[in-house]
């Protein structure tokens, strides 16, 4: 089944090609503002707590231009395409940028999404 393509699906179409640009955009931004971030607080604290801060700003720059394409990839998928192939290309591929995303956020925090709270929890002095 292909859906007509009218006005409102031309403009959905549109609007993923410009969630694709933003999400590169976003992805770009993070690497410049990592290089930013590294450089000064190499400078200042030196090579090891620099890495740990590129690291860190990388990855949610990675993370939330991920989440911008995924977006995109959504958008374009139902506006001009909606057969049963692209329904399932497009789920393939959401299920392989979770995974990324997962496996960088569990890179970022050194543990399981659910378990870094507690463990924050845990290192907080008590009353």
């Amino acid at each position: 089944m292909t859906i007509h393509h009218g006005p409102l699906m031309a403009g959905i179409a549109r609007l993923g090609l410009l969630f694709d640009g933003l999400g590169a955009t976003v992805i770009m931004g993070g690497v410049v503002v990592t290089l930013y971030r590294a450089i000064t607080v190499g400078r200042i604290a030196g090579g090891k707590a620099a890495y740990l801060v590129a690291r860190r700003t990388f990855g949610k720059g990675l993370l939330l231009g991920l989440e911008v394409l995924i977006a995109a990839d959504l958008m374009r998928t139902v506006s001009v395409n909606l057969t049963l192939p692209s329904i399932a290309a497009l789920g393939l591929l959401v299920v392989v940028r979770t995974i990324l995303s997962f496996s960088i956020q569990v890179e970022m925090e050194g543990d399981l999404p659910w378990r870094v709270g507690r463990h924050r929890k845990q290192l907080q002095p008590r009353p």
